[in-house]
């Protein structure tokens, strides 16, 4: 059951526009390439058409130290914990053989998340009853969030993260060998889809450094089915308008999602919190604009981990360079956090200066299967 090594054996196209940018050397010149090769590779992308819907569904809530949020430079919060909201990404698309597919985005399941490290020493610190009700609470399970969107897991053909942090793939993928303590092997949650993740991503999960350890589920690749786990390096086309870019910083194998939509093009990432981390000259957020003029910068990192923090603010301005403004509000581009800080009350005065609070465009429908 060895895992599929080229992804255009599933239909999948690597891009190369980002290749000369991604070898510039000095560092100091490489950003302008990464916005040359976006405008290039925007105007290509968005002329290959547009997805057919898209749909997010809040999931589930957690904990996040506000130090790690905006890399340092939020003052004034009392509390040393904010609370951030991932969502399921449901993208219906027409693949480049014309045939509808389906690609189910971050399907965070919040059992598996609690044995990270980080997480389950936060439960064992401040006991279960309270981690669950305060610092994390699910609004809708993956199968929940995909009744909703009228599919089932079976309907999926295409699973993806922007990165494995708190993700025990064993849960979604099923796996070979029972799970420890159990007497069966666990069964794939996506019967019929195929994972989509970065090589560097799948071999950090598998041998995590120490300054990754605390955000990696132990044990979350072990046995698990590889014959659907296709393996990505670097930026990828699915179809008309869907591509994952390579994103590294905030994990090495880090990703982004972009999407062609009626309001131009979306990227999301967990690189930000709010938009506020990519657009802090905007931002009300005591401490942003200001640590972001006095340092020179035009992002604020989202900094749990720190693997390369200028790929990271690299990644950051691609992600900007590729997005369109918002409809809505023009000053703010379309890059919407996976995991997003919510503008809920308790936060003040860490209280994100723009919410997106997810995306909804044309129609989601269950496949005809045969």
């Amino acid at each position: 059951m060895a895992a599929i090594e080229s992804p255009e054996a599933v239909g999948v196209r690597p891009f190369h526009e980002f290749d000369e940018a991604n070898a510039t050397w000095p560092r100091g010149d490489r950003l302008a390439a990464i916005r040359t090769a976006s405008d290039e590779f925007r105007r290509r992308f968005k002329g290959q058409g547009q997805i057919r819907g898209v749909r997010t569904v809040d999931l589930v809530s957690a904990g996040y130290p506000t130090r790690y949020a905006f890399g340092g430079a939020a003052r004034g919060n009392p509390n040393p914990y904010l609370s951030i909201l991932n969502r399921l990404v449901v993208v219906q698309f027409d693949d480049f053989e014309g045939q509808p597919k389906t690609l189910c985005w971050e399907p965070t399941v919040p059992e598996g998340s609690s044995e990270a490290p980080f997480y389950a020493q936060l439960i064992e610190r401040f006991g279960e009853r309270l981690s669950k009700t305060v610092l994390s609470t699910e609004f809708n399970s993956v199968a929940g969030a995909l009744a909703l969107c009228g599919l089932a897991p079976e309907d999926i053909d295409f699973v993806s993260f922007d990165h494995l942090h708190v993700q025990d793939m064993r849960i979604l993928m099923g796996t070979y060998r029972p799970v420890e303590g159990e007497r069966e092997p666990r069964p794939p949650f996506f019967p019929n889809a195929k994972f989509l993740l970065q090589r560097k991503e799948v071999d950090t999960f598998r041998s995590p450094h120490p300054m990754q350890w605390a955000w990696y589920v132990p044990g979350g690749m072990d046995h698990v089915i590889e014959d659907r786990l296709v393996l990505l390096d670097g930026d990828v086309e699915l179809g008309a308008g869907v591509a994952l870019a390579w994103t590294p910083g905030h994990t090495d194998g880090n990703q982004s999602l972009v999407l062609s939509t009626p309001d131009g093009v979306w990227v999301t990432s967990e690189n930000g919190v709010a938009a506020d981390n990519w657009h802090p000259h905007l931002s009300k957020i005591p401490g942003l604009r200001k640590e972001a003029e006095f340092m020179g910068r035009e992002v604020i990192l989202n900094s749990n981990t720190l693997e390369d923090s200028i790929d990271q603010y690299d990644s950051m301005v691609k992600e900007k360079a590729l997005a369109d403004p918002n409809r809505a509000d023009p000053r703010w581009l379309n890059v919407f956090p996976s995991s997003e800080l919510p503008a809920w009350r308790r936060h003040w005065p860490i209280m994100p200066s723009y919410t997106y609070g997810g995306m909804s465009y044309g129609t989601i429908s269950a496949p005809q299967r045969g």
